[in-house]
């Protein structure tokens, strides 16, 4: 049974109420740029310019304005935060900028800002160190872009993952050459988490991304809501070693959210379960130009979902079935 994400989203809003209840500088006193090192300090505030910066991102959030920018200046542990604004947080080649969560804390990065709000994490390490649930949880915002980084080892609580978006309003996740590995326990955990719930929907564009050696690589569900569901893009990536299936697309009987996956020049390759599934009357995929190879079974469509195929993918190797697509799209 799927494990209800209600406990999530009221710790968003608690931790957002936390946020906000911080002491923080008056917001003509903030600066568009604050920088963190290995060797900055977050006493004797305020921190933040390139000759005093803060130690740990936690800080910095509070001490940068919306619409401004965290910058890396060298390798180091910068500690989980919580992104309640329009931020940017750049890494671009200054060394291993990592984002390792607290003892007490799920997840090592939380979003929930406002409607209209865009996040931006660049070149982090999210590391869960094996008791961690979440890496990066999504409540409210407008968008997030999340680019060159690694998300590792989530492994604690329910529904452990890489990525968990929770969607009660239109959230955009953005995700390109990205590798989450090593993520999830058991049910339904793994990678990539998609729950809109409510009338919420997420919109999401994956681009040369690699979910490997997780539970499920990328786990898509409409069961939560009534409104516009889950769109997905996944393009030129890779779905491999996960546990169970590689690609899962679930929707509730009719009046629940569809989940919508577009599948395009992807390997599918060596996952427990089945390669790609839809399952469920608003479950469709999408296939096109992709690999699907040595999975417990290769495609499947359950409960009336639906597998489209532009009929120029290769299945085949699988250890089960093959399975066929349910349908053909013509090109136009």
């Amino acid at each position: 049974m799927t494990k209800s994400p209600a406990n999530f989203v009221l710790s968003l809003a608690a931790l957002a109420l936390l946020a906000q209840l911080q002491a923080t500088p008056a917001a003509a006193d903030l600066l568009t740029r604050v920088w963190v090192s290995n060797t900055g300090s977050d006493t004797g505030l305020p921190c933040g310019p390139i000759t005093a910066p803060c130690r740990t991102f936690r800080t910095a959030t509070f001490l940068v304005a919306a619409g401004g920018e965290v910058g890396v200046l060298n390798s180091g542990d910068y500690g989980s935060f919580d992104v309640t604004k329009s931020l940017s947080f750049t890494n671009d080649g200054a060394g291993e900028a990592a984002v390792t969560r607290l003892a007490d804390d799920n997840r090592a990065i939380l979003i929930n800002a406002g409607v209209g709000d865009i996040v931006s994490l660049r070149g982090l390490v999210i590391d869960g160190g094996v008791a961690g649930g979440i890496g990066i949880a999504i409540g409210q915002v407008t968008a997030v872009h999340v680019q060159n980084c690694v998300i590792k080892n989530f492994e604690g609580g329910g529904n452990a993952s890489g990525i968990h978006v929770i969607a009660q309003n239109n959230v955009s996740l953005f995700v390109s050459d990205t590798i989450i590995y090593n993520n999830g326990n058991f049910g339904q955990s793994g990678g990539i988490l998609l729950f809109p719930e409510v009338t919420g929907s997420v919109n999401v564009v994956l681009d040369r991304v690699h979910l490997e050696n997780n539970v499920f690589g990328l786990f898509v569900t409409g069961r939560f809501g009534t409104g516009n569901g889950a769109h997905v893009v996944i393009r030129d990536s890779v779905i491999a070693g996960n546990i169970r299936d590689g690609i899962q697309a679930i929707s509730g009987s009719p009046g629940f959210s569809p989940a919508f996956i577009l599948v395009e020049r992807t390997s599918v390759v060596n996952n427990g379960g089945t390669g790609i599934l839809a399952d469920g009357p608003h479950a469709t995929v999408l296939l096109k130009e992709n690999t699907i190879s040595r999975n417990g079974a290769g495609i499947s469509a359950v409960n009336s979902g639906q597998l489209i195929s532009y009929g120029n993918n290769t299945n085949t190797n699988n250890i089960g079935p093959e399975g066929a697509p349910t349908g053909l799209f013509t090109p136009m």
